[in-house]
C-alpha cells in the first residue's frame, strides 16, 4: 500500500469512529430526555390465595404489595375489603366450584346463584371475571346432554352478566395427575382445551372467555405458545405454575415461563396473569417473589 493510500484509509476511518460515537451520545441523550418510562408494570400479575395456605389473606396481601404484584384472587370474599385496601384489586372472584357444575341440569338452580352473586360481587369490588367450570363427569349424563346442560345454564345468567359488564371465564383442568387433590381433577368433563374452546364459541357472548391454566393446558394439551396465539381472542384470565408437580416457576420444571409470558404480551393480552402455584420451599414469599421476577418480562 501506497503511503498515501495508507493516509486515506487512516482519515476514513477515524472519521467513522467519530461518527459513530457521536451517534451514540445522540441516542444516549434520547434515551434518557426524550423516552419516559412505562407507566406502571406491562404485566399485571396476581396471586391466588389458598396456594399459600395457612399464610393468612391479609400477610400474603402485603408480601404481595411489597413484591409488586397487582391483586389477588382465590380468597374468601369476606377478605376482599381488607386486601382492596391495602391497595391490591381483586382479580377473579369465585362461584360454584369445580365439582358441581352445570354438566347436571340439577345444579342449575345453584350454580346460577352463585354466579349471579359472584357478579354482584365483581361490580362492588371492581372485579374484572367470575370463574365458571364446567363440573365433573356423572354417570348417566353423556357428552351431548353435559354440552347442552351446560350451554342452556350459561346462556341465562349471560344477560345478567353483560348488563353488569362482568366477565365469566370458564376454567378447563386436567384430569390426568391424581397425586394431590389440587394438582389434578380425574373425572372432570371439561379437560380439553379445545372442547372448552367450543363451548365459549357457542355461549356466543363477548363476556364470556377461556380461563387459560398454563399448567393444566401443559398437561392435557401441551403446545402452549401455539394454543395462546389460537385463542387469545377469546382469553380472558391466565393461571401459572410449574409442570410436574403444580410447584414454583423455577428451572427445575419443564415451562418455559419467560418465553410463554412474552407470547402471551404479544398477542395484546391487558388482563391478569394470576400466579397459582403451590409452595415447596422454606420461604413461600420468596417463592412468590422469584415467580414475579420471572414472569415479569
Amino acid at each position: 500500500m501506497k503511503r498515501r493510500d495508507f493516509l486515506t484509509s487512516n482519515v476514513v476511518l477515524a472519521g467513522a469512529a467519530i461518527s459513530a460515537n457521536n451517534q451514540l451520545c445522540q441516542n444516549s441523550a434520547v434515551a434518557q430526555e426524550g423516552v419516559a418510562e412505562p407507566a406502571g408494570r406491562r404485566v399485571r400479575q396476581s396471586v391466588m390465595g389458598w396456594c399459600f395456605k395457612p399464610m393468612d389473606t391479609i400477610t400474603l396481601a402485603k408480601h404481595c404489595k411489597e413484591i409488586g404484584l397487582e391483586a389477588m384472587e382465590g380468597i374468601p370474599n369476606d377478605q376482599y375489603g381488607a386486601v382492596t385496601d391495602l391497595g391490591l384489586k381483586i382479580s377473579l372472584v369465585s362461584s360454584h366450584g369445580f365439582a358441581k357444575g352445570p354438566l347436571d341440569s340439577g345444579n342449575h338452580a345453584e350454580v346460577e346463584r352463585k354466579l349471579r352473586a359472584g357478579i354482584d360481587l365483581a361490580v362492588q369490588y371492581g372485579a374484572p371475571n367470575v370463574i365458571t367450570f364446567t363440573g365433573m363427569k356423572k354417570a348417566g349424563i353423556s357428552d351431548a346432554a353435559a354440552r347442552k346442560n351446560c350451554l342452556d345454564c350459561w346462556k341465562r345468567v349471560m344477560p345478567y352478566a353483560e348488563e353488569k359488564n362482568i366477565g365469566i371465564v370458564l376454567e378447563h383442568l386436567n384430569s390426568k395427575d391424581d397425586s394431590h387433590p389440587m394438582k389434578g381433577h380425574p373425572g372432570y368433563w371439561g379437560d380439553d382445551l379445545h372442547q372448552c374452546a367450543e363451548l365459549v364459541s357457542d355461549v356466543g357472548s363477548a363476556n364470556f372467555k377461556l380461563l387459560f391454566d398454563v399448567y393444566h393446558v401443559q398437561i392435557m394439551n401441551g403446545d402452549l405458545i401455539r394454543n395462546i396465539r389460537r385463542y387469545s381472542d377469546i382469553v380472558g384470565h391466565y393461571h401459572t405454575a410449574g409442570n410436574p408437580g403444580r410447584g414454583e416457576l423455577d428451572d427445575s420444571q419443564e415451562i418455559n415461563y419467560p418465553a410463554v409470558i412474552r407470547a402471551i404480551m404479544q398477542t395484546g393480552y391487558s388482563g391478569f396473569i394470576a400466579q397459582e402455584f403451590i409452595p415447596t420451599k422454606k420461604d413461600p414469599v420468596g417463592s412468590l417473589k422469584e415467580a414475579f421476577d420471572v414472569c415479569d418480562v
